[in-house]
This record gives C-alpha cells, sequence and structure tokens, in this order.
C-alpha cells in the first residue's frame, strides 16, 4: 500500500482546468516533492489531499483511504500546514498549540502541546501573542502545529517560507529527524536547494500536468544539470 496514490487527478474550478488528469504515488517513509512554478496546480492538488478541496475527476487515496468517501479518517491521519496561513493575534503561541492539541485529542492534549513547544523552537516566546510575531515565528509555530500531532502523512506547503537562513536550516534539520520518527512528508518549495536537499524522490507540475518525476539526481542527469534549480529550468523550458 502506498502513502499516498494519485491516479489521472482533475480539477476545475468552474471552466478553468487547475489540474489535468496527473498521476503519482510514493511509499510510506519518504520526503516526497511537488514542485512548480506558480499557478502550476500544486497547492491545489496538496489542498485535495488535505481534504479540503474535491477532485472534479480522479482517484486520490492516501494509506488506502479515498479522499472524498474516507475524508473522516484521512484527517486523522495528516497534518497540513498551508503555504498562507497565520494563527490567531490574539492568542500566545502557547495557547495556540493547545486549543488544536485539544481539537485532536480532549483528553490526552498535554504531552501533544509540550512536543509542538520543543518543535517550534520559540521558547519563552510562546507566551507572547501571535500577533507580536515576525513572519517567521508564525510558520515555526505552524509547523509546529501541523507536525505535533505526529501524523502519518505531513503536508508541507512551503514550509520554511518568511525564515532566514538559520531558522530555516533548523526546520530542514526537523524535517529529516521526523522522518525518522516515521512521519511521511509530502513537501512544495520554491527553494530548489532545499528540494534537492530534503526530497527522496519528486514531481515536477507546470501547466497543470507532470513534466519530469524521479529522485533529485535522476532528474539532473535526465537534463543534463548539477543542480535541481537548472534541471527544474531546462523541464519547464523544454516541454
Amino acid at each position: 500500500m502506498y502513502a499516498v496514490s494519485v491516479n489521472n487527478l482533475v480539477k476545475y474550478y468552474g471552466s478553468f482546468q487547475a489540474v489535468k488528469g496527473i498521476s503519482f504515488r510514493f511509499e510510506e517513509g519518504i520526503i516526497y516533492g511537488l514542485i512548480g512554478p506558480n499557478g502550476a496546480g500544486k497547492s491545489t492538488t496538496l489542498k485535495i489531499l488535505a481534504t479540503l478541496l474535491t477532485p472534479t475527476e480522479g482517484e486520490v487515496e492516501i494509506f488506502g483511504y479515498d479522499v472524498k468517501r474516507d475524508a473522516n479518517k484521512v484527517r486523522r491521519l495528516i497534518g497540513y500546514l498551508p503555504e498562507e496561513a497565520g494563527g490567531y493575534k490574539y492568542l500566545t503561541g502557547y495557547e495556540y498549540l493547545e486549543l488544536n492539541a485539544k481539537l485532536y485529542s480532549p483528553d490526552n492534549y498535554a504531552d501533544i502541546v509540550e512536543y509542538g513547544a520543543k518543535l517550534s523552537g520559540l521558547g519563552e516566546r510562546l507566551h507572547n501573542r501571535i500577533g507580536e510575531y515576525s513572519r517567521g515565528m508564525v510558520r515555526r509555530l505552524l509547523l509546529a502545529r501541523a507536525l505535533m500531532i505526529r501524523p502519518r502523512l505531513a503536508i508541507l506547503d512551503e514550509p520554511t517560507s518568511g525564515m532566514d537562513v538559520i531558522h530555516a536550516t533548523q526546520i530542514r534539520r526537523m524535517i529529516k529527524e521526523i522522518v525518522n520518527e516515521g512521519v511521511t512528508i509530502l513537501l512544495s518549495s520554491h527553494n530548489m536547494l532545499e528540494v534537492q536537499y530534503l526530497c527522496d524522490k519528486l514531481s515536477l507540475i507546470s501547466d497543470g500536468v507532470i513534466v519530469a518525476s524521479g529522485t533529485p539526481s535522476e532528474i539532473m542527469s535526465a537534463t543534463g544539470t548539477d543542480n535541481l534549480e537548472d534541471a527544474f529550468i531546462e523541464v519547464i523550458k523544454n516541454k
């Protein structure tokens, strides 16, 4: 059984076709990248996997559960970090983690909160209001919220957006470590160096279709490039 299996996925918004029959699948225990330029259809695909959007056509399964028929079961298995997200500015960071932990596990939330606090790396700043946080701090809090439940699958859309180099490096290290604890990651990022460092396998999506798939080294080899950024440009240019 695959962690994620997507078969001929199509998504329309009215008459506009955002996703045009894409297929990909990957096994448990890896970091898989879904990479593409703005407007390529990747965030739409991630939202479908997170059960926030309904596919127009096609089959999408997470650990064997259909995202339409079994949406509630899927939601118990995933953590989701959207590209554009914010916290409640009048809550402290700790209160925000506590609120989300109680929603997930009303009778056993304390350990979840403490794990989230550790993941955030915010220390005493967790007791400040979120409205006082920098963008990077908010992102760290939201990533901790997505990962603190130890989901079987974490869907991370631009996890290091707004972070400086030091904190982005810490987050990448944390993502690697949490995979070793049994979490599978589906990642989207515009930072190709980040993708090359983190992802075991990936698919490149452009204009709603998959244009290349494989390991980073396989994609670089196929395009005759020595880094994923140049490979990405070559694939998009020649599609």
